[in-house]
């Protein structure tokens, strides 16, 4: 097989993936331009565009596969709703129909969907289906830099699957170790994000980064993570888990878990959204993310002595944990840890078509030469070009600044960073992943005390407690934080080194959430946690246009390091085309907006 479509949908994040020849095309999230944020619906949009930039229809493809297998999954569900009679039986009469009438009978609705898409193909394609679990390790493994690898996979749950280890040389992945519904460590974590007042399958990214704010010495944050090991979950040495059942409510209603039996546990009322953050909130969330993190250090342990592979490589929900990724890698269990960018479900389109490609195509596994990965950066989806720019420009009245070469356009937005100007900053094809790379990007001096809560209430509207990540050359990331492994995409998190951290005073720990936000912490205030840590992401390439951005900033200010989060709005997609960057960069405290070689700014 030469060209196949990977899918996934119906359940969140859907997309779309196109490989040729083991070579990946393009792949996009639907909700870029549907602008549904993890929208489930199947992705017509995103499956159009990545044929459209092949060049072909859908008669130029050999085969579409999706990323689970819906007859596995439906078993599942039927054998715990029997388990559970009555208490189940209002959630099987709100899952049946829409089972029954879509997800059950995936193959004809997949042909129905491609046919209204292409209703001129004369081809019957064929449609095949990938376990969700191998969907997962295949988007980790083959795209990984690595011949050979261990394989972690951590998400809520697949068809049966909640977490697998695996081992993958050459064409071949072996699933060696599975952990099975309803045990589930992406479950536990949801069920705090929930019991938080975050949005489940939205918000886990939000208890991660209240975490921080925990403090691990107190009384309080020990009694948690004792209690959530005695009452809620039983470890064992290999990493999987047992969850105590009569806390949890996921296996027959809607909801995650119980909360009257929550409340009395933690001795805490259940958090509504909106609600005001306090100390016991976050020492929670640090609980369980110290939990969550001993679970995975053991699973990778268990890897380890499986395979005796030197090389790592993660995915599923639970691998965009990247405060556990940092864990992982500082333990130095593996010499290399890769972790796929795009590692949720949209992924997992990737690693369907990846997984069935090598089944077909064993002697043409592809693996780079030269260290790197398969991923183009993870650069895979549209980019503006400049004639719509133009366009647009004409339609709208509007005069840009207009730049030559990259040098000197560099040097224009350094300038404007530097005088604490927030920049929009767009730039080639759009990222896969839920992490903004530098393609679809906001940039900001690290610098100002204040950048952090600008940015957080007056150009992203959201939680004034949310952290936010540098992007740095590799120098900088070595010196600052000692980081000499590739970090390109955000996956891992890293504490700053001490000798470039500021003295906390005494009382910091007693501090309101906001207070401890003023008090200096680093040279790099805007990107350094109230723990000292930050998700780095470093470039590797200085010639490239945000290389040498970098650069010009530090010829500048001393320093190749910036503020680098997602260009959008709370509850908003990341942005993808004209009419989306200019309604964010109008409706913000955004001061510049580059795209491409064209800059336009705001009039005071």
């Amino acid at each position: 097989m030469k060209v196949i479509l990977g899918i996934s949908a119906y359940y969140h994040d859907s997309a779309a993936v196109l490989i040729v020849d083991g070579q990946i095309v393009a792949a996009l999230q639907e909700e870029r331009l549907n602008r549904i944020k993890n929208t489930s619906v199947f992705p017509s949009l995103a499956v159009k565009f990545c044929l459209t930039e092949y060049g072909i229809d859908l008669d130029g493809v050999d085969a579409v596969v999706f990323y689970d297998k819906p007859f596995l999954k439906f078993e599942r569900l039927l054998e715990n709703f029997y388990a559970n009679v009555p208490k189940g039986l209002s959630a099987f009469l709100k899952f049946m129909p829409e089972w029954s009438q879509k997800k059950l009978f995936l193959k004809k609705e997949l042909k129905r969907e491609l046919a209204e898409l292409y209703p001129d193909s004369n081809q019957a394609v064929q449609l095949l289906f990938s376990s969700h679990h191998l969907s997962h390790a295949a988007s980790a493994f083959y795209p990984s830099p690595y011949n050979e690898a261990a394989i972690l996979t951590i998400d809520a749950v697949g068809e049966w699957a909640t977490a697998s280890i695996g081992y993958g040389k050459g064409a071949e992945i072996d699933l060696l170790q599975e952990m099975h519904f309803p045990d589930s460590v992406g479950l536990l974590y949801s069920s705090f994000t929930y019991f938080l007042g975050f949005k489940v399958n939205s918000g886990e990214y939000k208890l991660m980064g209240l975490s921080p704010y925990g403090i691990k010495d107190s009384v309080q944050t020990k009694q948690f993570v004792e209690t959530i090991k005695t009452k809620l979950v039983k470890l064992f040495e290999d990493g999987s888990i047992q969850l105590n059942q009569t806390y949890f409510k996921y296996r027959h209603a809607l909801r995650m878990i119980k909360e009257s039996k929550w409340e009395k546990l933690f001795e805490l009322p259940i958090r509504k959204e909106g609600e005001e953050l306090n100390q016991s909130h976050a020492n929670l969330a640090l609980a369980i993310q110290m939990v969550t993190e001993e679970i995975i250090l053991k699973m990778a342990k268990t890897a380890k002595e499986l395979t005796g592979s030197d090389n790592l490589c993660l995915a599923g929900g639970v691998a965009l944990n990247c405060v556990a990724n940092g864990k992982l890698k500082e333990s130095n269990l593996f010499a290399n840890v890769w972790v796929q960018p795009a590692a949720g479900d949209a992924g997992g389109a990737l690693g369907a078509a990846l997984a069935v490609y090598h089944v077909h195509s064993p002697s043409k596994c592809l693996k780079p030469q030269n260290g790197e990965d398969l991923m183009h950066g993870g650069l895979l989806g549209p980019e503006i070009t400049d004639k719509e720019i133009e366009q647009y420009c004409n339609q709208h009245g509007l005069k840009p600044l207009v730049f030559q070469n990259d040098s000197d356009l560099c040097v224009y937005v350094a300038e404007q960073l530097y005088a604490n100007k927030i920049v929009a900053w767009v730039n080639g094809k759009i990222e896969f992943g839920p992490r903004a790379l530098g393609a679809r990007s906001i940039l900001a001096s690290p610098y100002a005390m204040d950048m952090q809560s600008k940015l957080n209430l007056a150009v992203k509207f959201r939680e004034d407690f949310r952290p936010f990540a540098p992007i740095m050359l590799k120098e900088e990331a070595a010196t600052y934080f000692g980081v000499e492994h590739p970090a390109q995409y955000m996956q891992f998190v890293h504490k700053i080194k001490p000798e470039f951290r500021k003295e906390l005073p005494a009382n910091y720990n007693d501090l309101i959430f906001s207070d401890r936000l003023k008090i200096p912490r680093s040279k790099f205030q805007a990107i350094t946690h109230v723990d000292f840590s930050s998700r780095i992401q470093v470039v590797d390439n200085d010639s490239s246009r945000l290389g040498q951005l970098l650069s010009k900033f530090k010829s500048l200010s001393g320093d190749a390091v910036l503020v680098n989060t997602s260009f959008n709005r709370n509850g908003e997609p990341i942005v993808c085309g004209l009419k989306e960057a200019f309604d964010c960069f109008e409706n913000t405290d955004l001061s510049i907006l580059v795209i491409n070689n064209h800059i336009f700014e705001k009039k005071e």
